[in-house]
């Protein structure tokens, strides 16, 4: 019997809770989903237009659907994300991490360990974690070293070894870092209520260690043991110091997960901030690459997701940006305002203070990727069919209506492409028409390149408002080039981008990746621009000095100002120095102008 066709798998499937999975026509897994309502979910991908050139790809290559009901759809989160981690799809978000992270362990023993581990092994013994570094892990356990006496050595205490005496107290006995329980020196009640202490300080609760602290000291100043007393009151400066330093927020805000998001077009970050009564117990930030058109509210329902399961989250309540569906075991705060908005933006902070770093980190390692992930920013910022790969820029510079010149800057990849930087000297247009001019260079520029066959930008840009971009546009009408080409005008007063046919202009985020190359196009076309206009200038005003000189042709200027550089120069020149450059006759009537003998 033949498999049936996609069709009749559509409509067969449940409108149920569940996770679906497609394959292509070799039985491998292509792309695993979560979704409410399976048929309905599934079925889009088959009706709907995708804009995502990916999901078309995806689309075409289904040959098989699977699916699996569950009861709600935070069981299809569970169930979705250990399908991808399992199987990895070619065309779901990458959530590979092989990092092995630390744990603080308490040891199932009569007088229990406390120490660092990178594996968790189920003995019985307690472990907490996992942290996000060992730097983390370290600072604790300095923190319970000083407040706490606690064995290091791993004899096994039993009871009856010990009233064997078959150990004997160390050197960490001696230095005060032990009480001796191998000796029997210190009884199991009281090593169990110093543990039972730090179990408490490594969930974030200073309050029980710091009453017992407390009545400790009141009970060795009572007896006038003022050293004991004082020994003691230097851990409570120790405990509440270290208090201070964590607790970020209401101490009354405890087990609550922070989750935030921060993405682009190719990846998404998202930090998660695990709180303990007002204190950050846990931070990391999860970088996920985008496979397909990825909604942020789907990212961040699957980060959850995993970020809950790989630190072992039991906590109740989450905050995040906006409201997400994580079914009814655990409840979704939005923050508005007060410490729960502001522990928010704090997660925000890291989400965006961590992309900078891979950011910076990438543009170094990787530049292919740092310049796809730009280019794929720019198309989606700026509204275009296409990457603009190739980029060109123009400038009019007419200062003081003289000279009237423009210039064209080339970036290629987002970067200057200085080859390729072309000069116009305003042919057609007399006086200052900025809106002429502009017409002008853009019909030569894209007339020569039609004609030598040389390949077109992808973007145009023009330093300019909306009369400027007018005139660019006849341009291409004329050229055939209108539509073909994207094209944007920028406006200086507000970075203002315009585009044909729309009287709305865009606004960039002022701190955008796109905006600053666009930014840099214009400056640089203004500044090479400019050169050129200054250059014509000072040639102009030379050539009009020198070509006043009765004898005194263009060729003869060309060999002096070859020789000598300025006219300054040429003032102060002998008959000797100019005889060799321009000849006697020449070089007398020079001198003769100059009023020199």
């Amino acid at each position: 019997m033949s498999a049936p066709t996609l069709e009749i798998q559509i409509q067969t499937l449940p409108n149920q809770p569940g996770v679906y999975q497609y394959y292509d026509k070799e039985g491998k897994i292509l792309y695993v989903g979560k979704a409410k309502d399976l048929k309905k979910r599934v079925s889009s991908y088959f009706t709907k237009h995708h804009d995502n050139g990916k999901t078309r790809v995806l689309v075409k290559k289904i040959a098989e659907i699977k699916h699996i009901v569950v009861e709600t759809e935070s069981d299809a989160l569970l169930l979705e994300n250990n399908l991808i981690k399992k199987h990895q799809p070619r065309y779901n978000v990458m959530l590979k991490d092989d990092k092995s992270y630390p744990w603080i362990c308490i040891k199932n023993e009569p007088f229990p360990r406390v120490f660092p581990t990178r594996r968790a092994i189920k003995d019985g013994s307690e472990y907490f974690g996992p942290y996000t570094s060992m730097k983390t892990v370290h600072t604790l356990l300095d923190l319970i070293k000083g407040l706490y006496q606690l064995r290091t050595c791993n004899y096994d205490l039993s009871k009856a070894k010990i009233e064997s005496g078959k150990y004997k107290v160390c050197l960490e006995y001696h230095l005060g870092n032990c009480q001796g329980p191998c000796e029997g020196l210190q009884s199991q009640d009281d090593y169990r209520q110093n543990i039972d202490a730090i179990r408490h300080i490594i969930k974030g609760n200073f309050k029980e260690s710091l009453h017992r602290f407390r009545r400790q000291m009141k009970a060795f100043a009572d007896q006038m043991e003022y050293e004991k007393a004082q020994r003691i009151k230097e851990k409570i400066e120790i405990l509440e110091n270290y208090q201070v330093k964590s607790t970020i927020v209401n101490p009354k805000i405890s087990n609550v997960d922070v989750f935030s998001i921060i993405s682009d077009e190719t990846y998404a970050y998202i930090n998660f901030l695990q709180l303990s009564y007002g204190a950050i117990i846990r931070s990391h930030t999860l970088e996920i690459k985008k496979k397909l058109d990825e909604t942020d509210t789907e990212l961040l329902q699957l980060a959850i997701t995993e970020l809950r399961q790989r630190f072992h989250s039991n906590s109740k309540e989450v905050y995040v940006p906006f409201d997400i569906d994580l079914g009814n075991a655990v409840k979704v705060t939005v923050p508005k305002l007060g410490d729960k908005k502001r522990i928010l933006e704090l997660s925000e902070r890291n989400a965006k203070y961590h992309r900078l770093e891979q950011l910076k980190q990438v543009k170094i390692t990787d530049p292919d990727r740092h310049v796809n992930r730009i280019m794929a920013q720019m198309k989606s910022d700026l509204k275009l069919k296409e990457e603009p790969r190739h980029i060109e820029c123009f400038d009019n510079s007419n200062i003081q209506g003289t000279n009237p010149v423009a210039a064209c800057v080339v970036f290629k990849n987002g970067k200057p492409s200085k080859s390729d930087y072309r000069h116009f000297n305003i042919k057609t247009v007399e006086g200052s028409d900025d809106f002429a001019s502009m017409e002008e260079v853009v019909y030569r520029r894209y007339k020569r390149l039609l004609d030598e066959q040389q390949p077109l930008p992808q973007l145009i840009v023009i330093d300019g408002g909306k009369g400027q971009l007018s005139s660019a546009l006849k341009s291409l009408e004329r050229l055939d080039l209108r539509g073909k080409i994207a094209i944007i005008g920028i406006a200086k007063r507000l970075e203002e981008l315009f585009y044909p046919n729309d009287p709305i202009p865009l606004y960039l985020d002022k701190k955008s990746e796109t905006l600053k190359i666009i930014q840099q196009l214009r400056n640089e076309a203004h500044r090479f621009g400019i050169e050129h206009h200054r250059n014509k200038r000072s040639k102009g005003a030379l050539a009009t000095e020198l070509e006043n000189i009765p004898g005194i042709g263009e060729q003869t200027i060309v060999q002096l100002m070859k020789k000598f550089k300025t006219v300054g120069r040429i003032k102060k020149s002998s008959m000797e120095e100019l005889v060799p450059v321009i000849g006697e006759s020449r070089a007398k009537k020079l001198l003769d102008y100059y009023g020199k003998p």
